[in-house]
């Protein structure tokens, strides 16, 4: 079966966000006072072949912990689709 993952990571919320900041500063000065604390992540979307839903969340999970996203600074989640 071929799924694709849709993965979203943000800083944790704990975690300043500087780029976020200047964006929400930006967005004043642009004349769009109510666009506030604005959190800037990244967008990950992958196709993986899985014999199953479980298998292939599971081997998106771990290349999430692996290498796509950073535990200390981070936090992730996903969705997944099968590719008919």
């Amino acid at each position: 079966m071929k799924f694709t993952a849709s993965i979203t990571i943000m800083p944790l919320k704990a975690l300043l966000d500087p780029q976020g900041k200047a964006v929400t500063s930006s967005m004043k000065n642009l004349g769009l006072p109510e666009i506030d604390n604005v959190r800037i992540g990244k967008h990950v979307t992958l196709e993986l072949e899985s014999g199953n839903r479980d298998e292939a969340s599971k081997k998106v999970d771990e290349a999430c912990k692996k290498l796509l996203a950073n535990p200390i600074m981070e936090y992730y989640e996903f969705q997944l689709e099968e590719v008919k």
